[in-house]
């Protein structure tokens, strides 16, 4: 791959994988450290890209590993106290939770606007409904119904992704 290609890459995907990886990590320091990662692997492994599948799916797949990585790796270095180890998740659940979160970003991809942007900044952005009405120049009224909509949309597309 050259550097051209690369940048071009990058720059089509960047927001798409951070924002997959911001919903596992739920630490925007830590969503940018994976997700820088994410692309450097990809650059340096591009030779095994077989183009089975969309880019940012490959990337998605490549920053999920790296996720799964770094928590069995903090897990290993933090001590739990038997309270936290009795109430706490296993790998296996939180990365089932990751995978469904996958398959929400795929619905997410398909959604189109203004639905699929109302969404992001609803969830990632945290704006409030207010502050995407003024976006958009339309009521707090109206970005509450888009957002809802979206979910449904969403919900409704998710069904179609039960076989991934």
């Amino acid at each position: 791959m050259t550097r051209e290609q690369g940048e071009k890459l990058y720059e089509a995907c960047y927001m798409r994988v951070f924002s997959y990886v911001m919903t596992l990590a739920g630490d925007r320091s830590l969503a940018e450290e994976i997700t820088q990662e994410t692309f450097y692997r990809a650059m340096a492994k591009m030779s095994t890209y077989r183009g089975g599948s969309e880019e940012v799916t490959w990337l998605c797949a490549i920053a999920k590993n790296l996720f799964v990585d770094e928590y069995r790796r903090r897990s290993r270095h933090t001590e739990l106290s038997e309270e936290q180890t009795d109430s706490s998740e296993s790998v296996e659940r939180i990365v089932e939770k990751k995978d469904s979160s996958f398959r929400v970003h795929m619905a997410l991809h398909t959604l189109e606007e203004p639905y699929r942007e109302v969404f992001e900044l609803r969830v990632f952005g945290e704006l409030s409904f207010r502050e995407i009405g003024m976006i958009f120049t339309k009521t707090e009224n109206w970005a509450r119904v888009t957002y809802h909509r979206a979910r449904l949309k969403i919900q409704e597309r998710m069904e179609g992704y039960d076989g991934l």
